[in-house]
């Protein structure tokens, strides 16, 4: 046998070899922990209305879980007016959603269902049905699927269970916040208000419990059409709140599900609006924004004067149908902008 005795330089270079593979690899081994540890699934931000979750704070994408219910229960849509509502997680509309661009969103859907099959259309979905056709639970059962956000933007969200139009006209829909990179311009109070249509069988003030009424949805002819799921969800001690001088953000969705929404705000100019939910390119001094069926919109402004303002569908019979809320608004008065002269 020969053997082959290495000089101190070849040994030095071997170590200097063994050295560098073995750095790298333990660098590897670190930045694979840090990408599994990125992807570990943690909560999604959510609130219900009239409440919005915080911004995001991460700056990289990440899993985020969100847990959603569907449930039935009986509910006030006005004073002395009742209806069985079908709900994500007990609230009508459903809870917000706050997600980043590029996180993996992984959704769990319980049916509590006895008799009734859901899922969730997600408009913020790239794929078949939004999700849907992955999401079917049926009743007493779980479901599970995982999307991509791809695209940033405020999405409605809702059940495509047959019939889907029933599904959604009894209160299963809600709002997903995809945000871009960077986040949105901060603003000082951000709230969440969604306008949707009711059809009861007995007309409009009709008291006691109210059933769907399928012919009048497919007539388009809704009974009550309100913000939040109630006539007086932002009203009284609903209203919604700010100071003079308070930058507010109000990310509206319209579910329809026949109507289209004239929202606007009296006494209001919104500074910037992302039309159809989009987040590039705001419009600017709008007045009145048109949110179609399965729309929303982001609008942004600045009171500058105490008081009282209302929220509106400027169809303007609406309004007796539910179709109004308040903005009540604290701080020092304004003479230099308003005033009464005489």
């Amino acid at each position: 046998m020969i053997t082959v005795k290495a000089s101190p330089t070849r040994k030095s270079w071997i170590a200097r070899v063994v050295w560098v593979v073995t750095t790298v690899s333990l660098l590897g081994a670190a930045v694979g922990c840090q990408d599994s540890a990125s992807q570990q699934a943690g909560p999604a931000e959510v609130a219900f209305a009239p409440q919005v979750p915080p911004p995001i704070t991460r700056s990289q994408p990440a899993k985020v879980v969100v847990n959603l219910e569907v449930t039935e229960q009986n509910g006030e849509l006005a004073r002395g007016i009742t209806y069985n509502f079908w709900m994500y997680n007990g609230h009508v509309p459903g809870p917000f959603i706050r997600v980043r661009v590029g996180d993996t969103v992984e959704v769990h859907l319980k049916n509590r269902s006895s008799d009734k099959t859901h899922t969730v259309d997600f408009h913020f979905v790239s794929g078949p049905g939004g999700g849907a056709p992955v999401l079917m639970a049926d009743p007493g059962q779980e479901s599970v699927a995982e999307f991509k956000a791809l695209k940033p933007g405020l999405f409605i969200y809702h059940c495509a269970a047959n019939p889907m139009p029933a599904h959604m006209a009894n209160g299963l829909y809600g709002l997903v916040l995809v945000e871009p990179e960077g986040g949105l311009p901060k603003v000082d109070r951000e709230f969440y208000v969604m306008q949707s249509e009711f059809y009861t069988e007995g007309a409009v003030g009709k008291p006691g419990l109210q059933a769907y009424s399928s012919r009048k949805a497919a007539a388009e002819t809704p009974e009550y059409i309100v913000f939040n799921g109630n006539v007086s969800s932002l009203m009284g001690h609903g209203a919604l709140k700010a100071r003079v001088g308070e930058t507010v953000r109000i990310y509206f969705g319209n579910l329809g599900p026949n109507k289209i929404s004239s929202f606007h705000i009296i006494g209001v100019i919104f500074d910037r609006v992302y039309r159809e939910g989009g987040l590039t390119d705001p419009a600017r001094n709008i007045q009145t924004t048109l949110v179609p069926p399965g729309g929303a919109s982001v609008l942004d402004f600045q009171p500058q004067v105490p008081g009282d303002y209302t929220l509106l569908d400027h169809a303007i019979f609406r309004v007796d149908r539910g179709a109004m809320g308040l903005l009540s608004v604290e701080g020092p008065a304004a003479p230099d902008i308003y005033k009464k002269v005489k």
